[in-house]
């Protein structure tokens, strides 16, 4: 074993922790964005929930955040509440860095 093949193996284990932690706060943002938007929306906490496994669900379309502002827009349009993609690219980014507050916190 040398030296090398130490700091290989550990940066791949730094790599690995690293993509957990950003898919982990990845979800925990889409489900509290999601709850923001179902607050909009007026629904009730059953609601809610299963709307916020429908957001965590439609972010595994495609790569990147586009496929759930996609979704936030147009379920808040079809619900009647008056909303623009910059305010959801905002809501998104707040609840990503609550996200990552909750998860470092426990």
């Amino acid at each position: 074993m040398t030296t090398f093949d130490d700091r290989e193996r550990a940066f791949e284990t730094q790599y690995a922790r690293e993509e957990d932690l950003a898919f982990r706060v990845t979800a925990r943002r889409n489900k509290l964005v999601a709850h923001w938007a179902a607050g909009l929306m007026k629904l009730t906490p059953e609601e809610a929930d299963g709307y916020a496994k429908a957001v965590v669900q439609a972010d595994f379309e495609v790569a990147g955040d586009e496929d759930v502002i996609r979704k936030l827009i147009g379920d808040l349009t079809a619900a009647g509440v008056d909303i623009d993609e910059t305010a959801v690219r905002r809501a998104l980014d707040e609840q990503a860095t609550e996200a990552l507050r909750q998860l470092k916190a426990g």
